[in-house]
C-alpha cells in the first residue's frame, strides 16, 4: 500500500508512526511545507488520559514525549489580583517544536519517508497514491479543491485571540483574567519547557477594538499586552512568533473522505484551544484513522467508513464541548459580574462535562470555598443572626440545591422545580383522582415548587380534550382540592402554568393515534399552521385580543382563588401568546406585527392585566422560548427585549426555554443544553431564571446553582420517573431536612445509609477510573 500525508504536523507524523509499525511494508511518504525546525506557536497541552492512551499505543512516542514535558497538577484562576488553586487536575505542556522533532525522529526510525519545503497544491502527482492523508491544517488546499465534496463549512468565532511566549516561569495552568475599561482580556497560560511558558491573550472583538490593536502589528500587541498584564509577567517580556491577532474558525466536515483522500487534523475539525489543544484532537483521531487503515489494509473505502464511524461522535462531542467553553469566554465581561469564586468556578464547569462533584473529588478545599461564598451571599446580614460557629456548621451540611428560594411573600424551601408537563388526562377540563396523585406524591416527594401542567384559559383554549382548566367554577373547585392536599400536608408551594394553544390547539392526545372529531377553530398571531396535521388559524382581531385577555384575566382570579401560589404565563413552544413573538409565526403588518416592541405588546398587554387581577404578594413567572433553532427565527436582542420588558411590567421570574415555535426546528440538545439561555437572560437583564432541558442528578443541579447560570432548576422527566426525585437527592447528600410527612419519617432511616453507601461505591469508582498520572517521578 501506497500512502502520501500530506501535511507533517503531530496528526499526520503519529499515524505514519503508528501505520508503519503494524504495516511494515507499507509506503508512507510525509510531505510537508515547512523546514523540519520551522515551528509556529509555542507549547501543547495533553492531559493523563491523553498521554495514557499515547502510552499504549507506541511505548518509543511516548517516553520521548514525557521526557520533554512540563507537568502540572494544578489549575490556578486569578482575576485582578484575587487567586485560587484547583489540584487534581493532570495535564503536561510540550513544545510544539521539539514534540515535533521527537515525532520525525520515530517516523525515521520507522522507515516513513519525511520531504520539507514541499508546497503540495493539487493531489495529481500522488496518482499512484492507494490514500491520501490532507492534514495540511485549517486552511488545507486539498480540502478546499473538494470543499463541495466534504461538504465543508467554517464559521469565525467572535473572539480575537494572539498566541505569544514569555520566559515567565509557570507552576500550573493559569487563568490570568485581567478587567480593564475597555472589557475583560484573559490569558490562557502555562509552562511547556523550562524557561518558556504559552500565552495565549483573548477578548472581545468590542474590548480589541476599543484597545486599538492591529491585526499584525506585533510590537504594538506586546507594548499594551505587556502593560496590561506587567503584574502577571512579573518584569519577564513576551515572545512573538508570526503572532497576529484572529479569530478563532471552527471547521467542520459533512464527509470526512473523497475518492481516496481522507482528511485529518484541523484539515477536518477545530476545537477551540480552551478545552485542551487541536494537537491533542488531531492525535486522537490519527489513532483512529490508523486502525481503519490496519483493519482494512486492502479495502481503503471500508477503511475510511470505519474511521468516520468510530471517530465522527466523539469529535462531534468535543467540538459542542469546546464551543461551549468557548462560549463561556465570548461572555467574560457578563461572567465578570459574580462574586470571584462563583467566577472560578464557572470558568472550571464552563463545558458542562465538569461539576461540582467532579471538582470536590479533586479539590475539596475549592468546592467549600464555593460553597462558602454561595451560602454567604444567601444569607441577609449574616453576622447578625448567627455566630460564626453557627455560620461555619450552617455552610458545611449545605447543599446548594436545598437552599430557600423566595419570590415576593413566597419562599420555597429548594430549588427544584416540577416543570409543567401536560398529563393530557383531565375531562371537561376537570382535573381528578390521577392529578390528586400526581402532584400529590412530588409534594410529598420534597419538590420545592410545582408548576401545574399548562390549564387553558378556555374551552377553545386546550390543546387537546384531555386538557385541564380553569375556566369554570367546577373545574376551580377541582383544583382546590389537590392545593388544599399541598398545602396541608407538604411544605411545597404550587403555582400553574395559564395559557391558550393558539394555532396547536384541538390535537390529538400523545398517545393516541386518530385525530380529534369536531375540531374547534384556531387562532394565532398570523394565518400559518403548525404543520400539516394542524388547520390554518384565524389571525386574531383586536375583538379576538380583548376576549382573550379577559379569559386570561379571569383565569389569574379563578387560579387565586384555587389556592394556588404562583402563576406562570404560557409565552413559549409556538402556543397563541408565543406566537406573537416569534418573526417566524407573526408576519402581521399592523401595529402588532414587525418589530420587537410590536411583537410584544398583546402579549404584554396580557400579563398587565393579569398582574393587576392577581395578589401583590403572590408571584407571577413567564416562560419563553429564547431560540426557535432555525435561521431567521427569534434573535438574542429579541429574548433580552422580552424578558426586559415583562421584568419592567412585574414579572418575578422568567422560565426559559427553547424551540417547538415551529416544525422544522433542529435543536441543539444534549446535558443542560438550555442553561446558556437561562444565564443570559438572568445575567443580562438581572432577574431570577429557572432552567430546564436534559437535567437528571442532583450534581447537576448544584452545579448550574453555584455557577450562576439560574436561580431555580426545572425537571421534567425525571420526575415523571421518580416521584421521590428530591427525596433520593437529599439523602444521597445526607442532607438533613424537616419536611418529610410524619408518615414517612421512618424510611429515612433505611434510605439514607443506602444512598450514603450507593455515593461511596459511586466515588471510589470515579477515583479507580481516573487517568493514572504520567508525573515524571
Amino acid at each position: 500500500m501506497k500512502i502520501a500525508v500530506i501535511g507533517g504536523g503531530p496528526g499526520g507524523l503519529y499515524f505514519s508512526i503508528l501505520t508503519k509499525k503494524a504495516m511494515p511494508d507499507c509506503q508512507i511518504n510525509v510531505y510537508e511545507r515547512n523546514k523540519a525546525d520551522d515551528s509556529f506557536g509555542f507549547g501543547v497541552v495533553f492531559s493523563d488520559e491523553t498521554l495514557g492512551e499515547f502510552l499504549s499505543r507506541d511505548l518509543k512516542s511516548y517516553e520521548l514525549i514525557r521526557s520533554n514535558f512540563a507537568y502540572w497538577d494544578d489549575i490556578i484562576i486569578a482575576r485582578d489580583g484575587q487567586t485560587v488553586s484547583i489540584a487534581g487536575n493532570g495535564f503536561c505542556g510540550c513544545s510544539r517544536k521539539i514534540l515535533l522533532q521527537l515525532l520525525q525522529q520515530r517516523c525515521i526510525e520507522e522507515g516513513v519517508n519525511l520531504h520539507f519545503e514541499q508546497s503540495i497544491e493539487n493531489v495529481n502527482q500522488f496518482k499512484d497514491a492507494d490514500i491520501i492523508v490532507a492534514c495540511d491544517g485549517i486552511t488545507s488546499n486539498i480540502r478546499t479543491q473538494f470543499a463541495e465534496d466534504f461538504g465543508t463549512k467554517i464559521s469565525l468565532k467572535k473572539n480575537r485571540f494572539v498566541w505569544l511566549g514569555s520566559t515567565k516561569p509557570l507552576d500550573a495552568f493559569t487563568y490570568f483574567f485581567r478587567t480593564t475599561p475597555h472589557g475583560v482580556i484573559v490569558a490562557h497560560s502555562y509552562q511547556y519547557q523550562p524557561g518558556m511558558s504559552t500565552w495565549i491573550f483573548e477578548c472581545s472583538d468590542e474590548t480589541w477594538k476599543k484597545h486599538g490593536f492591529e491585526v499584525t502589528n506585533e510590537e504594538d500587541t506586546i507594548a499594551k499586552i505587556s502593560e496590561i498584564f506587567k503584574e502577571e509577567l512579573d518584569g519577564h517580556g513576551l515572545i512573538t512568533n508570526k503572532s497576529h491577532w484572529r479569530q478563532f474558525p471552527h471547521v467542520t466536515n459533512e464527509k470526512w473522505y473523497h475518492n481516496n483522500i481522507v482528511l485529518l487534523g484541523d484539515a477536518k475539525a477545530t476545537a477551540h484551544y480552551s478545552i485542551g489543544s487541536g494537537t491533542k484532537l488531531a492525535m486522537d483521531s490519527a489513532i483512529g484513522l490508523s486502525d481503519a487503515v490496519i483493519a482494512n489494509p486492502t479495502n481503503v473505502q471500508a477503511a475510511f467508513e470505519q474511521y468516520d464511524k468510530t471517530r465522527r461522535n466523539t469529535v462531534e462531542m468535543i467540538q459542542h464541548a469546546a464551543l461551549v467553553s468557548l462560549d463561556w469566554f465570548e461572555n467574560m465581561d457578563r461572567n465578570n459580574q459574580h462574586p470571584f469564586y462563583q467566577f472560578a468556578f464557572g470558568c472550571m464547569t464552563r463545558a458542562k462535562k465538569v461539576t461540582y462533584e467532579n471538582l470536590r473529588l479533586r479539590d475539596k478545599s475549592f468546592t467549600d470555598k464555593v460553597l462558602k461564598e454561595f451560602i454567604e451571599n444567601q444569607i441577609p446580614n449574616p453576622k447578625s443572626h448567627s455566630s460564626d460557629s453557627e455560620q461555619a456548621k450552617q455552610i458545611q451540611y449545605s447543599v446548594a440545591a436545598f437552599t430557600p428560594f423566595a419570590l415576593r411573600e413566597m419562599t420555597l424551601s429548594n430549588r427544584i422545580v416540577m416543570s409543567p408537563m401536560g398529563q393530557y388526562s383531565a375531562e371537561n377540563g376537570l382535573v381528578n383522582d390521577w392529578h390528586l396523585v400526581h402532584y400529590g406524591s412530588r409534594a410529598t416527594g420534597g419538590v420545592g415548587l410545582i408548576i401545574a401542567e399548562m390549564t387553558a384559559v378556555s374551552k377553545t383554549g386546550r390543546i387537546t380534550l384531555g386538557c385541564a382548566g380553569i375556566y369554570t367554577e367546577e373545574q376551580i373547585v377541582k383544583w382546590k382540592f389537590i392545593t388544599d392536599f399541598i398545602h396541608k400536608n407538604t411544605h411545597t408551594k404550587i403555582g400553574i402554568q395559564l395559557g391558550h394553544s393558539g394555532r396547536k390547539g384541538a390535537a390529538k392526545k400523545p398517545w393516541e393515534t386518530e385525530p380529534i372529531q369536531n375540531p374547534w377553530e384556531l387562532i394565532s398571531a398570523s394565518p400559518i399552521a403548525f404543520n400539516e396535521s394542524f388547520s390554518t388559524p384565524k389571525e386574531m382581531t383586536l375583538a379576538a385580543m380583548d376576549l382573550v385577555t379577559t379569559q386570561f384575566v379571569q383565569a389569574a382570579k379563578n387560579a387565586d382563588e384555587a389556592g394556588f401560589d404562583m402563576i406562570e404565563l404560557q409565552s413559549h413552544h409556538g402556543f397563541l401568546l408565543a406566537s406573537f413573538l416569534s418573526p417566524l409565526t407573526n408576519i402581521r403588518t399592523d401595529e402588532f406585527g414587525g418589530s420587537i416592541e410590536n411583537r410584544l405588546k398583546f402579549p404584554l398587554w396580557v400579563f398587565n392585566e393579569m398582574r393587576k387581577a392577581f395578589p401583590k404578594d403572590k408571584p407571577m413567572s413567564v416562560r419563553i422560548s429564547a431560540s426557535d433553532w432555525v435561521e431567521n427565527g427569534i434573535s438574542e436582542k429579541d429574548v433580552l427585549d422580552i424578558a426586559t420588558a415583562f421584568k419592567n411590567a412585574g414579572a418575578d421570574i422568567i422560565n426559559v426555554s427553547t424551540g417547538n415555535t415551529v416544525a422544522n426546528q433542529k435543536p441543539q440538545t444534549g446535558r443542560m443544553w438550555q442553561t446558556p439561555f437561562s444565564d443570559l437572560v438572568r445575567n443580562t437583564i438581572h432577574i431570577p431564571t429557572i432552567t430546564t432541558g436534559y437535567i437528571q442528578d442532583i450534581d447537576q443541579i448544584n452545579t448550574i446553582i453555584l455557577n450562576g447560570r439560574a436561580d431555580l432548576v426545572s425537571l421534567g422527566r425525571p420526575l415523571l420517573a421518580d416521584a421521590n426525585f428530591v427525596r433520593n437527592a437529599q439523602a444521597y447528600e445526607q442532607f438533613e431536612t424537616n419536611d418529610i410527612p410524619n408518615q414517612y419519617k421512618m424510611g429515612s432511616s433505611h434510605l439514607y445509609p443506602l444512598k450514603a453507601a450507593e455515593r461511596k461505591q459511586v466515588e471510589s469508582m470515579k477515583i479507580a477510573l481516573k487517568p493514572k498520572s504520567n508525573k515524571k517521578n
